[in-house]
């Protein structure tokens, strides 16, 4: 027996072989090359998006926005002379005039306040003005009571209280420039005078 083959034999081929179809992904490839598209995208996306938002775009860095140019152009009596003149081999350029930037105004640094709310220790001659202050008494609480204490220093210890006091009702305390005024529970303190 000679050795012939069960298939048979087709019309010859002339010309090149194509190359032979690769095998179709997977589901779990066509899943990531999915995720990789889209992850591009995105990434693309957020990037032309912070460029757009981005405060050097249409802000200076304080964020203010800034002022657009002002573009000048010839008066309209200017352009009637010129359609007697010969035409100019090149246009002129629009004249540009730099906005003008107002000039800050002087501000006035806020001295101590006459007035003050809140628990805490207020240095006298930073926070608030050495004077006479007065309150109206304890705050509404569960347990109405004021409590004021001057101090020689910040420390807070007991050792530093030059005088203090628990009030139920109005009361007045002059502070010192150097001192700090301790106060809790109280409604709002205010200069008397």
């Amino acid at each position: 027996m000679t050795g012939t083959s069960p298939m048979q034999p087709g019309p010859p081929h002339s010309g090149p072989v194509p190359p032979p179809m690769p095998p179709a992904p997977t589901r779990r490839q066509s899943r990531a090359k999915a995720w990789l598209t889209h992850g591009v995208t995105a990434v693309v996306a957020l990037i032309i998006g912070v460029e757009i938002g981005s405060p050097d775009a249409a802000e200076d860095k304080a964020g203010r926005e800034r002022p657009a140019p002002t573009v000048t152009t010839p008066s309209r009596a200017a352009e009637t002379t010129r359609a007697h003149e010969p035409p100019a081999t090149e246009p002129a350029p629009a004249r540009t005039t730099a906005p003008s930037t107002p000039s800050p105004e002087p501000t006035a640094k806020p001295g101590p306040a006459t007035s003050f709310k809140g628990d805490g220790q207020y240095p006298v001659g930073e926070d608030i003005e050495a004077a006479t202050y007065m309150t109206a008494g304890p705050a509404d609480s569960l347990f109405p009571n004021c409590y004021w204490a001057r101090h020689k220093d910040a420390s807070g210890e007991f050792s530093s209280i030059v005088a203090n006091g628990n009030v139920q009702g109005q009361t007045r305390v002059t502070v010192r420039k150097g001192e700090y005024l301790e106060v809790k529970g109280c409604l709002p303190w205010k200069k008397a005078g």
